[in-house]
């Protein structure tokens, strides 16, 4: 069965995900035009746009353990996934420094204040360089070192789950349960990479 969704999945191009991602945040603007977002369409657009990034960065950081544990291989998907998720975290930074706040100042006092913002905009920064080099002349430019600077993603993601959680006043039970899974699915690849070095040294041996 596996081996069936495997052969499927190489032939799926990855460029049909770049299009679909563009329908959420359009349709979360066109309902907050119209008012289907509730009293403040700003802030659940917001919210939306931002948690659909965290959700959409979590399934790329699922690619490595679902090929290792379960045999299914969606690493052709995982550029795009990273892709998309950073595009629409960038989605909520601008929704929110335009729309939101819209004072420069504000939001550099913002920033500077208030702790959740602070982490959030952390979590975008260590994003930035990552998007920034996922292209192939960048990926043979950098050689091993392109490796090195993807793992930003870990912290940034750590980050992220944390900005999610203190957005949330109050210790409420969902963003806890989405900084539970990056959590242990940073684990996950320590605990991995931890037994591949061991095997690795019992090789050389």
């Amino acid at each position: 069965m596996i081996d069936r969704i495997n052969r499927f999945m190489r032939q799926v191009p990855t460029w049909p995900l770049y299009v679909a991602a563009v329908i959420p945040p359009a349709w979360f603007f066109y309902a907050g035009v119209t008012g289907q977002l509730g009293v403040d369409p700003v802030k659940a657009m917001e919210h939306k746009i931002g948690l659909l990034g965290l959700q959409i960065l979590i399934a790329s950081l699922c690619v490595t353990p679902l090929r290792r544990y379960a045999g299914l291989n969606l690493l052709k998907f995982r550029r795009a996934l990273g892709l998309i998720g950073f595009f629409y975290i960038f989605l909520h930074l601008l929704v929110w420094v335009v729309l939101d706040v819209q004072i420069f100042s504000q939001i550099i006092a913002d920033i500077y204040k208030r702790p959740y913002i602070t982490i959030g905009m952390g979590a975008f920064v260590l994003m930035i360089p990552l998007a920034a080099t996922s292209y192939n002349a960048a990926i043979r430019k950098l050689g091993r070192n392109w490796r090195k600077l993807h793992k930003l993603v870990y912290p940034a993601l750590l980050l992220g789950g944390v900005h999610f959680v203190m957005l949330r006043k109050g210790w409420q039970i969902e963003p806890l349960l989405y900084l539970a899974a990056v959590v242990a699915l940073l684990l996950l690849r320590v605990q991995v990479r931890q037994k591949i070095t061991r095997w690795m040294s019992r090789e050389s041996v």
